[in-house]
């Protein structure tokens, strides 16, 4: 049977990113071209900014994907495309790009959901990974607990229902000064205090599988407020990991919960808070402890990058699902949807 080549693009947030995938699981490329160093002056993502840097950058990192594969538009394929949720101007500069590219070189083109590349990271560097499992999907812009019960098939079990898990990070430690993006920032300081110093609440919704980090983002908030008041020294360490460790106690208590009631023995992580070394530890000893098995990708395949979605649109089109040139972005787009 002749190799399949995938491109993948993506665009959705702050990374201009494309890839090509041979198989669905083996990455020829995977260029990303970051946007960090341009928003950390404003404390987070600015939109047209975001925007108009993926205009600049599209092209040259799709021709710089294409180069680092050794292959030529031409033996593309197939091209997978985030077409939502993300921001809506970020998320059409991707869109135009591939779908320019379909219809010059007549390739099929498949649009991909967001949180259905996240997951789809963990069969890149996981070969034995095999549909049913749960995932846990967090980010700053997503907290999902997903039954993925077959390949490009899922099911929602939890969801925030306020602050996502990355966005509380970031909204902390700008509190704190230690600036954006957050999540890194406060997982290098946490390594420094104690995650039982500082006594912050894990919020229960009863039986629900679905998270609420504004309580613990307020509790601290409040605490940060009240040392300040009386004049004392914010211990920062000891504030990031014990923030840290009530975030990553309820994500990994509620995600294996979830792996239980679906009868399944196999939990992955996925997302820009799957790199958090806290929960990356948490989840490997509750794994071990419960005799589990647990995947997670590398940390650079955790953030946004074009493998995963490479990844996802060959999974796709193995089930049929191709898109027309019609399709266009969807910013709010439900998991379930597709």
């Amino acid at each position: 049977m002749a190799d399949i080549l995938t491109l993948g693009i993506e665009s959705s947030c702050d990374e201009t990113s494309a890839s090509v995938i041979k198989n669905g699981r083996i990455i020829l490329s995977n260029v990303i071209s970051t946007q960090i160093d341009l928003h950390k002056v404003y404390g987070g993502v600015v939109p047209e900014l975001a925007s108009r840097k993926h205009v600049e950058f599209i092209i040259q990192v799709i021709d710089e994907a294409l180069a680092k594969a050794g292959v030529k538009k031409e033996e593309i394929d197939q091209i997978g495309v985030t077409f939502g949720p993300g921001l809506v101007g970020a998320l059409l500069v991707g869109l135009s790009a591939a779908k320019a590219m379909a219809f010059a070189l007549n390739k099929p083109l498949i649009g991909v959901h967001h949180i259905e590349g996240h997951i789809s990271a963990n069969f890149l560097e996981n070969p034995e990974l095999e549909p049913p499992f749960v995932c846990l999907v967090a980010s700053g812009g997503h907290s999902h607990i997903v039954d993925c019960y077959d390949y490009g098939k899922f099911r929602i079990l939890g969801r925030t229902r306020d602050d996502a898990a990355g966005e509380a990070f970031d909204k902390i430690s700008r509190e704190i000064g230690l600036g954006y993006p957050g999540g890194p920032a406060i997982d290098r300081e946490a390594k420094k205090g104690n995650p039982e110093a500082i006594k912050f609440p894990r919020v229960h919704m009863g039986d629900s599988l679905d998270f609420s980090f504004s309580g613990v983002k307020t509790a601290v908030l409040n605490y940060l407020n009240k040392e300040r008041m009386q004049g004392h020294e914010i211990p920062v360490a000891d504030v990031c990991a014990s923030f840290q460790k009530a975030v990553t106690d309820i994500l990994t208590e509620n995600t294996f919960k979830a792996a239980e009631m679906c009868g399944y023995r196999k939990v992955a992580l996925a997302g820009g808070v799957a790199s958090n070394s806290a929960l990356r530890n948490a989840f490997e000893t509750t794994a071990a402890k419960k005799g589990f098995e647990f995947y997670r990708p590398s940390p650079i395949l955790c953030t946004d990058n074009a493998a995963m979605i490479g990844c996802a649109a060959h999974y796709a089109s193995l089930k049929g699902r191709f898109s027309q040139l019609s399709l266009n972005a969807q910013p709010n787009i439900s998991l379930e949807e597709i």
